[in-house]
């Protein structure tokens, strides 16, 4: 199984900023893709960004130049640095894994248990 452990979220004022951490662990065997999703109160889970085996990247518009995604291809860990925070990032982030486990031919998605951000005003 694959256990995704995440740090970094907590309470910060607009303009701020925060750095969440996502460590995977467990029989990968090769990883797709690696990911921050959000889920503020009453909405849905969305994308944030994503980071993909090659390198590259895509965020969501609404954070893009504020934040970066990296990742430690060695530690299996993905990093999301938040600048310039706003309210409206206020949500409960959580790290997502698209990858491959031992003894298995499908490609799976896995999510951590979830950080909140909270940014006040």
């Amino acid at each position: 199984q694959v256990q995704l452990v995440e740090s970094g979220g907590g309470l910060v004022q607009a303009g701020g900023s925060l750095r969440l951490s996502c460590g995977a662990s467990g029989s990968i065997t090769s990883i797709n893709a690696m990911g921050w999703y959000h889920q503020a109160p009453g909405k849905q889970r969305e994308l944030v960004a994503r980071i993909f085996r090659g390198g590259s990247t895509n965020y969501v518009d609404s954070v893009k130049g504020r934040f970066t995604i990296s990742r430690d291809n060695v530690k299996n860990t993905v990093y999301l640095q938040m600048n310039s925070l706003k309210p409206e990032d206020t949500a409960v982030y959580y790290c997502n894994l698209e990858g491959q486990l031992a003894g298995s031919k499908y490609v799976a998605r896995y999510w951590g248990q979830g950080t909140q951000v909270t940014v006040s005003s």
